[in-house]
């Protein structure tokens, strides 16, 4: 999604917004408070940002009854908006531009998605929990399985996305239509699917232990009101009768000013910079394990392997004729 205004706050406001009751409706703020995410904070370091963002459906009479982040938008966004050429934005001020009704709607259902950057040096592919927002500068996948999110990391996948995506300057773009609609995914036996989410969690541990080593980092349980059906609602915990509970979000934060210096080095971009042998070794099982599943040798060269998946692309467009 694209916000086309200034609807981003402080995560100090974000938090403040979050424990303000008094709605006229009973809902709590945070059905239209969530962290959103960028391209940058998947190959950097989270930054903690945070957005209002009313459901795209919601008319003025829905989103006013959140009292306090309509106001926050009201006062901070509309007047931003009356001054844009699309009548749309004008109309709707208080709705993210661009705000991706079918993205939410694939993915708010979900526990987690997979996002990746649109453009990059590194085709990096990262789980996200679904309270967080995609912003336009990554694609997201309305997936929660490990073995689709292995394919992805693929080589293969990374070869085809290289070979068919744009560029920007020097930099790989992955466009969603060219990359993802045309690859032919494999179609593994049910042995061959769980070792590839095998080796994708492997891969995705790991990662996650050497960005956040316990030694420099501890958890912190964010708490607030919630709905049972609204954003949060993976993390809601003792709901009342009206649906409205606890929410606690677990979050890896620095363990204090000197961690925090050392992870501020520990990005995926340095990890991939660097590919250590651990990493590269992680990746070599993945590779294995999706190679198999297409019955393929994983001797072929980049060649060969986009001669067939080409082959295997337009097979399977023949036969949907």
């Amino acid at each position: 999604m694209s916000m086309h205004g200034p609807f981003e706050i402080s995560e100090e406001s974000a938090v403040r917004l979050l424990h303000t009751s008094g709605n006229p409706s009973g809902l709590p703020n945070s059905d239209v408070v969530r962290p959103i995410l960028n391209a940058l904070e998947i190959a950097r370091r989270p930054e903690r940002r945070w957005v209002v963002a009313f459901p795209p459906q919601s008319d003025v009479a829905d989103a006013c009854l959140y009292h306090a982040p309509f106001e926050f938008v009201r006062s901070s966004v509309k007047p931003v908006r009356d001054l844009n050429h699309r009548k749309s934005y004008r109309d709707h001020w208080w709705i993210h531009g661009e705000a991706r009704p079918a993205m939410l709607d694939a993915i708010n259902e979900l526990t987690r998605c997979i996002a990746t950057p649109r453009v990059g040096k590194h085709r990096l592919f990262i789980w996200v929990p679904t309270c967080v927002l995609p912003s336009d500068a990554t694609v997201a996948f309305s997936s929660t399985e490990d073995w689709f999110f292995g394919v992805l990391h693929s080589r293969l996948h990374e070869l085809w996305a290289l070979k068919t995506g744009t560029r920007l300057e020097t930099r790989p773009r992955y466009t969603p239509t060219t990359c993802f609609e045309t690859f032919p995914f494999p179609k593994p036996t049910d042995a061959k699917r769980e070792a590839i989410s095998e080796a994708a969690r492997e891969l995705d541990q790991l990662r996650c232990a050497w960005l956040n080593p316990p030694e420099w980092t501890r958890e912190e349980i964010l708490e607030f009101p919630g709905s049972a059906n609204g954003p949060w609602r993976r993390y809601v915990h003792d709901p009342d009768a009206r649906g409205i509970g606890t929410v606690r979000y677990p979050r890896q934060v620095p363990r204090d000013a000197d961690c925090a210096k050392h992870l501020a080095k520990r990005t995926l971009t340095n990890l991939y910079n660097e590919r250590p042998t651990w990493l590269d070794l992680a990746h070599r099982r993945l590779d294995t394990a999706v190679f198999a599943a297409y019955n393929w040798d994983p001797a072929l060269t980049d060649d060969q392997l986009l001669e067939k998946l080409l082959t295997l692309n337009l097979e399977r467009a023949a036969a949907e004729k």
